[in-house]
């Protein structure tokens, strides 16, 4: 089933979708795929590694420093390899940098991601938003194996390289999955995927993973109005 969800075609330019009647969600919810660098571009406080990332003047040497180092935000290192390719550099192949996985409600769209960094965005279907900069350990541990499993599907498949599609609708449950070499997805309905034995596993650790993040973003919430 998600070989048929995994393909290959001519590239263009990134997209910005609008899932979300809130423009600030609208732009947090397009900063997660790290294919439109000026969306970060447009922050007010730009650190280092990112300011020299979107530099004009960035190098192959520094790009490739950026783009490999453990130490750098996730999100950074993705913009990193995507402007080594697009400057027709050759970059390391299947390097998992993060999992996306959207979930269209009745009222909206959930979206939860993790990256490799420990990093953790939850956007609610009600518009609401959840962000771990450092995870608890329950939360760490829980999206490890999230990652896992999704290097186990990267592993066997090749990226999309068409533009990013509009966010899933329906019945449609997506899992993106953001690499060293592009962009990797698949999608179908929730049976399909808990039928299938590379997206199985994703689907049922990312599900833990969101109460986990739902229960500590409420326990945060408690705390700071305390």
């Amino acid at each position: 089933m998600f070989k048929k969800l995994f393909g290959r075609g001519a590239r263009g330019a990134a997209p910005f979708y609008r899932p979300y009647r809130n423009d600030a969600m609208n732009h947090i919810y397009n900063l997660l795929f790290c294919d439109n660098p000026v969306l970060f571009s447009q922050s007010e406080a730009i650190e280092s590694d990112l300011s020299a990332v979107l530099s004009p003047a960035a190098d192959r040497d520094t790009l490739n420093r950026i783009a490999n180092d453990l130490g750098v935000e996730s999100r950074v290192r993705a913009l990193a390899f995507n402007r080594l390719r697009s400057m027709r550099f050759s970059v390391p192949s299947k390097r998992l940098l993060g999992a996306i996985i959207e979930v269209p409600q009745n009222s909206g769209l959930d979206v939860l991601a993790i990256f490799s960094d420990q990093r953790l965005r939850y956007i609610n279907h009600s518009e609401t938003l959840a962000v771990f900069e450092e995870s608890p350990p329950n939360l760490t541990a829980k999206a490890d194996e999230v990652l896992r499993a999704s290097q186990f599907v990267v592993n066997r498949y090749g990226p999309w390289t068409q533009p990013r599609r509009p966010p899933p609708t329906g019945e449609l449950v997506r899992m993106s999955f953001l690499a060293s070499d592009g962009l990797y997805f698949g999608e179908g309905r929730f049976n399909d995927f808990f039928q299938d034995r590379f997206a199985a596993p994703v689907i049922n650790s990312a599900s833990e993973l969101l109460h986990l993040v739902v229960d500590a973003a409420l326990e945060k919430d408690r705390e700071s109005k305390s």
